[in-house]
């Protein structure tokens, strides 16, 4: 008897523990659960949708320093983080060999000069006897020849001494712009190449000019046709907790490239107002504004289904609306989306409450024949209920229900599955 008990007890707690695995893979949902609302009300409220993107911060302006002649550092006066002036030395390098290879070349150009004076002596003289014919022709081209001679020597040697100064004033390297030092790799007494030496010299610092910052960011190819040039943008950054700023789009890259397994397109933003706590390297969260509506009808995006006619390639997209003891299907007409809202054109009223799960007594192969009888794609249109649109071209359906999956009756639906990710545009 106590065989048949407990065979009994397991029995029964496998089909229970059958049951609840049947409801958790078939997603059911228990419409008692104040967690899962079934129904929603139309109402009122503002819209916002924007292109989400993260990027790091960098200076607009970067430049690594390296000497032009190859030398010792004699002096390195700053250092990481230091604030330069424009102009100011950021370091010297040891030109002692250079001032003594100089002051050897005075003392040669010197000596030219008199062998110069010489020549000039010797054929201003046999000018004078070649005139009187007491030399001959030959004589005197030959001296004409040597005075010509010593001048191109001293003219030779002065643009020597002209590039040997030259290089001297290279072992100053001077601030370019206002700059903070962010590297030093090199220290006083070290030996560097100069740029053009094997691998284009050695860097003796990184300096940027941290007032004028931009962010690198990678924006998705679905989003990218939605950016231009000079777009505001709302920046924040993860490091300074609270902090707002504000930047506009400066260069939108015209070949896309693959981060992260994702193909897009470069940006760089520029940011205005730059706040004296953000550093190169930090990470930055963009928000880009592209579209809105204020004081809109809207529904939750769970509330819209979407289908299309297998004959006509229409789409239509619908609500089910609350009617005395059931739903009734309503066609209607989507405006702006977010990532949780969208706004309905035409179709509904405030107030009406619909539904945010498939009605009792409705099947998809209802809801498709009811989609063949005239309906017809809602698009375009004023908006509905005082409804207004920032910008008309964005009157469409959203992109989520064109991108959720359909069955094979042709019927989709915008539910919380289908809502946007990081990689899914609203349209």
């Amino acid at each position: 008897m106590k065989k048949w008990i407990s065979l009994i007890v397991v029995l029964a707690a496998g089909a229970w523990g059958f049951q609840k695995w049947h409801e958790t893979q078939s997603g059911a949902v228990d419409p008692n659960d104040p967690s899962h609302p079934a129904t929603a009300v139309v109402e009122t409220r503002d819209i916002r949708f924007a292109i989400n993107a993260a990027g790091d911060i960098g200076p607009a302006d970067q430049v690594s320093v390296r000497p032009q002649v190859s030398g010792i550092i004699k002096t390195l006066p700053v250092d990481i983080g230091d604030h330069v002036k424009k102009d100011q030395i950021l370091f010297t390098l040891d030109d002692t060999d250079l001032q003594t290879e100089r002051a050897s070349k005075l003392i040669q150009i010197q000596a030219a000069k008199l062998q110069l004076e010489k020549a000039r002596r010797d054929y201003e003289r046999s000018e004078t006897l070649y005139k009187e014919r007491l030399v001959s022709q030959e004589t005197n081209d030959d001296a004409r020849t040597t005075y010509e001679l010593a001048k191109t020597t001293v003219d030779q040697m002065e643009k020597d001494l002209h590039l040997l100064e030259y290089q001297i004033t290279l072992t100053k390297i001077l601030a370019p712009f206002d700059c903070t030092i962010l590297t030093r790799p090199i220290s006083v007494g070290q030996a560097v190449a100069g740029a053009g030496s094997f691998n284009s010299g050695t860097e003796v610092l990184t300096i940027a000019n941290l007032n004028d910052m931009i962010v690198d960011a990678h924006v998705n190819q679905a989003d990218v046709t939605r950016l231009s040039v000079g777009q505001s943008v709302d920046i924040q950054v993860d490091s300074v907790p609270g902090l707002r700023m504000k930047g506009s789009v400066e260069r939108i890259a015209p070949q896309a490239t693959l981060k992260n397994n994702i193909k897009g397109y470069d940006a760089r933003v520029l940011i205005r107002n730059i706040d004296p706590r953000v550093r190169p390297g930090m990470t930055a969260n963009l928000s880009i504004p592209v579209a809105s509506a204020n004081n809109a009808l809207a529904v939750p995006l769970a509330a819209v289904f979407t289908e299309q006619d297998p004959d006509t390639q229409q789409t239509a997209r619908f609500v089910f609306v609350k009617s005395g003891h059931g739903f009734e299907r309503r066609s209607v007409q989507i405006g702006v989306s977010d990532y949780d809202h969208a706004e309905i054109l035409k179709g509904l009223k405030a107030g009406e409450t619909v539904a945010l799960e498939l009605p009792p007594g409705e099947s998809l192969t209802q809801m498709m024949a009811a989609g063949s009888n005239g309906d017809t794609p809602a698009t375009g249109g004023k908006p509905a209920g005082g409804a207004k649109t920032a910008n008309p071209a964005t009157n469409s359906t959203p992109s989520t229900a064109a991108a959720s999956n359909t069955n094979a009756t042709g019927t989709t639906r915008v539910s919380e599955a289908a809502r946007p990710n990081a990689n899914t545009t609203v349209r």
